[in-house]
């Protein structure tokens, strides 16, 4: 795998289209904290993770990412639209005056920045810019 963040988004985005309550990925420490903005921002009900034994021939031998989606009353996904926008092969960097408005501020964008991974409007409050992760609505 190239990409294991595209493979995250991935993952949330056809559990969410099959109506699946929960997704269970491998752990890394990037993918956990795009599961914490998720989930502070109310995209999804709940992050958290489950560590592994450490022991070789277990199911559960490495840390894995336990996710559990949230859904409108009219079992219709909270997340309609997950898109990978900074990949391997093409990264994409914005400039502190250049932080995207996400579907006019009812989307968001998650940044990569030296303070850490941030929201696209905590970007801009913080006056920082840097790679472009995702955008979500």
């Amino acid at each position: 795998m190239t990409d294991p963040i595209a493979d995250m988004l991935t993952r949330i985005r056809n559990a969410s289209m099959v109506k699946k309550s929960e997704v269970v990925m491998p752990m890394s420490k990037m993918k956990l904290a795009i599961a914490r903005i998720l989930e502070k921002e109310s995209w999804i009900a709940k992050a958290e993770l489950i560590k592994g034994t450490g022991e070789k021939n277990k199911t559960q031998a490495f840390d894995q990412l336990h996710l559990t989606l949230k859904y409108q009353k009219n079992v219709k996904p909270v997340i309609s639209f997950l898109k990978r926008v900074s990949k391997p092969g093409l990264r994409v960097y914005v400039g502190k005056d250049k932080v995207p408005v996400v579907l006019n501020n009812l989307g968001m964008a998650i940044i990569s920045t030296p303070n850490g991974l941030l929201t696209d409007k905590e970007a801009r409050e913080q006056k920082v810019g840097g790679e472009l992760i995702c955008e979500i609505y």
